[in-house]
């Protein structure tokens, strides 16, 4: 099954990285809830390898699949569905008005 990528055309970075690679068995099941929460939720979402990034390579080679929400560690190996949601229902540091 070929989940879609949305990748981000404006200048808001996505809400949801998956950090991947390659052949990971673990990556298809997390891909797929990326997929479905943040379609339910209208977010963006974008999947990077760490066979192309020597940091992330560097940071998250052990811990393959990574989630990130708004820039931070949410999740590693597995993504829970229900507190990706919780997570997503903050608002993101792009969304709250500095000052």
């Amino acid at each position: 099954m070929t989940v879609p990528v949305v990748t981000v055309t404006d200048s808001a970075p996505p809400r949801i990285v998956l950090i991947s690679k390659p052949g990971c068995h673990l990556c298809d099941p997390v891909r797929e809830v990326i997929s479905r929460v943040a379609r339910d939720l209208g977010v963006s979402w974008t999947e990077r390898s760490i066979l192309d990034d020597p940091d992330l390579n560097a940071a998250y080679s052990e811990q393959i699949p990574v989630t990130l929400v708004d820039g931070a560690q949410h999740d590693y190996w597995r993504v829970d569905e229900s507190r990706l949601r919780a997570a997503l229902a903050e608002p993101s540091a792009m969304d709250v008005p500095s000052g």
